[in-house]
C-alpha cells in the first residue's frame, strides 16, 4: 500500500518547479516560494488533512456536499481554501484536480502555461 504522503507529493511535484518545503504545512508545497497546497494536522490532533486554495463558490460547494470529507480550514478558509480530511476515503484523481487549480491560482502565468502546451 502506498503512503498517503507518498501520493500527496506525487500529486503536488508534478507541476513546473514545484517544491516540497517547510512552514505552515507537513509539508507545504509551494511554486516560487508561494503555498499552492499544504498537509496539516488539525490543531494537534492526529488527524491529518490535505488544504488548497479553490476558485470563488467552490469552498462552500464542495464542503456543503459532503463535510465528511472536506472542511473549511481555519485561518486561511476565509480565503476560500478547502480541507481535505485524508482518513477518509477521497477520489485521487478528484484531489489531483483540486491540486491542479490551487496551482494555477498560485504559479505566475508562464508556469501555468506550461502546463497547457
Amino acid at each position: 500500500m502506498t503512503d498517503p504522503l507518498d501520493r500527496l507529493r506525487a500529486i503536488c511535484l508534478r507541476f513546473p518547479e514545484a517544491e516540497e518545503a517547510g512552514g505552515v504545512g507537513n509539508p507545504s508545497f509551494k511554486v516560487r516560494g508561494k503555498i499552492f497546497a499544504m498537509r496539516h494536522s488539525l490543531h494537534e490532533v492526529d488527524r491529518w488533512s490535505l488544504w488548497f486554495k479553490a476558485p470563488p463558490g467552490v469552498q462552500q460547494l464542495v464542503v456543503g456536499n459532503d463535510p465528511a470529507r472536506f472542511f473549511v480550514p481555519p485561518y486561511v478558509g476565509s480565503k476560500g481554501w478547502v480541507g481535505a480530511y485524508l482518513d477518509v476515503g477521497q477520489d485521487c484523481d478528484e484531489l489531483a484536480d483540486f491540486v491542479e487549480e490551487s496551482y494555477r491560482m498560485t504559479a505566475p502565468k508562464k508556469l501555468v502555461a506550461q502546463l497547457d502546451d
